[in-house]
């Protein structure tokens, strides 16, 4: 009698290795993260005198100070960016989920028009100087929140990767009986697609939600009052600052001079490396289980 191999089968001292290879990885991987906290919570002298250590001769609290300084901007700075995040993955999710699900449909009409368009900003783009003309002449959206979600709210990429998502995981068979049952398109996809596809859905805001936290360009381009700066690039112009007073501290007057010399130029990077990722960090563990099942769902069939 011919006895078939179960590979799905590891045996216990396997088991035990990669477990520690795996644990290894993760802590190597880590290694960056603590370093830069503790560099951002060495003090200047430390590192001018020790350079960059995980043990540092004086630990020291003036990045951070410094970053705080202006409490009343970075809290402003700090709400328009969760209000930026939060609205532009909110409604990118919406409108691309639904583009996608049109586009997954075979039984609609103008499936390969919509394809196209959608295709189309893959392959050509208008350029920075057309995207600019159009914000500011043509929408009015110059120094306006809007010039911060708008240019990120749709992207062809994650267009197409919800469309094969609803194609591959969500059965024809759900919908058609959901029509047999006389539901709507729109109760199809809230009551139907949308909780079958939250997986995908939610990797996509995932992805979404990183770009809008760490986007400082498109502020760059259109945002002129200090209120409405995102917190990436208010800290982007406290870092330039520091840089700059540290470089012309030659040229300029001994109360400049001083100044520059006791700004934490150094320390004053990795706490705003810290400052930025930390809430991404803190959000990543709701997204995770979504970002996991999105990637391993139909990975293993019958």
């Amino acid at each position: 009698m011919e006895t078939k191999t179960d590979f799905s089968q590891i045996s216990k001292s396997s088991n035990i290795m990669l477990h520690i290879i795996f644990t290894t990885l993760a802590l190597l991987m880590l290694l960056p993260v603590v370093f830069v906290v503790i560099i951002s919570f060495s003090s200047q002298n430390s590192i001018a005198e020790n350079g960059y250590s995980f043990f540092p001769s004086e630990l020291s609290l003036e990045a951070y100070k410094y970053v705080f300084s202006n409490g009343q901007s970075i809290m402003s700075s700090f709400l328009v960016s969760v209000i930026v995040t939060i609205g532009g993955t909110l409604l990118g999710s919406i409108l691309m989920s639904t583009y996608a699900y049109v586009l997954s449909r075979k039984n609609f009409r103008y499936v390969k028009f919509f394809t196209v368009v959608a295709l189309i900003p893959m392959l050509f783009s208008g350029g920075m100087v057309t995207n600019y003309l159009i914000m500011t002449t043509l929408l009015g959206l110059k120094d306006s929140l809007w010039a911060l979600i708008l240019p990120l709210l749709m992207s062809s990429f994650y267009i197409f990767v919800l469309k094969a998502f609803f194609q591959g995981f969500v059965p024809e068979a759900i919908i058609e009986s959901a029509k047999v049952d006389g539901a709507t398109e729109w109760q199809t996809f809230t009551k139907i697609v949308i909780p079958v596809g939250k997986p995908g859905i939610a990797t996509i805001a995932l992805f979404l939600t990183l770009g809008y936290w760490n986007d400082w360009f498109q502020a760059m381009l259109y945002i002129e009052t200090q209120s409405k700066v995102p917190i990436q690039y208010l800290l982007i112009r406290m870092e330039n600052t520091s840089n700059f007073l540290k470089q012309m501290s030659a040229y300029m007057g001994a109360s400049v001079a001083e100044i520059a010399a006791n700004m934490p130029s150094d320390t004053l990077k990795m706490a705003v490396v810290v400052i930025v990722v930390l809430p991404i960090a803190l959000s990543y563990p709701y997204f995770q289980k979504y970002f996991v099942q999105g990637l391993t769902v139909g990975a293993v069939k019958e």
